[in-house]
């Protein structure tokens, strides 16, 4: 007869092994999910192109375009942004753009050329004209751009991964509450969508 008894205050329940294996299961296939929206967005993107914008609030395109101060974003990382205008003593207004790459590569922000990459009229992959977005042409006051040779120099150099470039854009209005717009389609192998900005001069 076998007189032998669990010690007293000893817990004799173990944990259930179909417990512990549906704890398993629920993590992996949580991960599954993940790595399977993960994989969805990316192949979205691919599908895009990667020179899509992904904007919260403007889309920054022609008919909504972004205004002094926001950042166009990229599906591919690349990040550029337009400073709000400032008004000089000397009458002009500056402003600054700036490039971050976030991609996985080497980006020239308006190609090889100074010569074609900026534009007071466009089309070139910076341009910075007179004018509402949606307007074809300014008819009145037209601004000047004083350096805009200085910003293609500054801008030509290839821009590596996790680099940031800002160069600053000098204007001379030839009257008050001029609207500038800002052209920003920095040049890639397959295809970029063009970012508007459109600034008051006050």
């Amino acid at each position: 007869m076998n007189t032998e008894q669990a010690p007293g205050g000893t817990p004799t329940a173990d944990t259930p092994r179909w417990s512990k294996g549906c704890s398993i299961a629920v993590f992996v296939l949580l991960g599954l999910t993940g790595l399977g929206a993960w994989g969805l967005a990316e192949l979205e993107k691919g599908l895009d192109g990667y020179g899509q914008l992904e904007q919260g609030g403007p889309a920054g395109s022609v008919a909504d375009p972004l205004g002094p101060g926001a950042t166009a974003r990229y599906e591919d990382g690349l990040k550029v942004t337009v400073s709000r205008p400032r008004p000089e003593p000397d009458g002009t207004y500056g402003l600054t753009v700036t490039y971050d790459n976030g991609t996985d590569g080497t980006v020239r922000p308006i190609g090889d050329s100074p010569g074609t990459g900026v534009s007071e009229y466009g089309p070139a992959p910076l341009v910075v004209r007179a004018g509402r977005s949606l307007d074809d042409h300014s008819s009145g006051v037209t601004p000047s751009w004083l350096n805009s040779e200085e910003v293609a120099a500054a801008l030509v150099p290839p821009l590596g991964p996790d680099r940031r470039r800002t160069v600053p854009v000098r204007i001379k209005p030839n009257g008050e509450g001029v609207t500038v717009t800002v052209e920003v389609a920095p040049p890639t192998a397959s295809f970029r969508e063009t970012a508007y900005f459109q600034l008051t001069l006050d």
